[in-house]
């Protein structure tokens, strides 16, 4: 059980980490908001950005599911 728990505690730390960079990589939603009141949305940023902060986002979902399960996983081992 040992070993399963040290398994755990240090995938739950990748996890955890790789949240933590999801999460600051992304742009901020006063960006989109910017650019409505401006009126510009034709701009680079905005054709690319909006696929990437999709895929940043989706990510955050799934890396925070597994955070969850892997906390889950380890209240369960005594």
């Amino acid at each position: 059980m040992d070993a399963l728990r040290i398994v755990l505690i240090v995938l739950e730390v990748i996890a955890s980490l790789a949240l933590i960079l999801v999460v600051l990589v992304q742009s901020g939603k006063e960006a989109g908001l910017s650019g409505a009141i401006s009126g510009n949305s034709e701009t680079y940023m905005s054709k690319t950005g909006g696929s990437l902060d999709k895929k940043l986002a989706s990510w955050t979902k799934w890396i925070a599911l597994v955070w969850i399960l892997l906390t889950l996983a380890l209240s369960l081992i005594p």
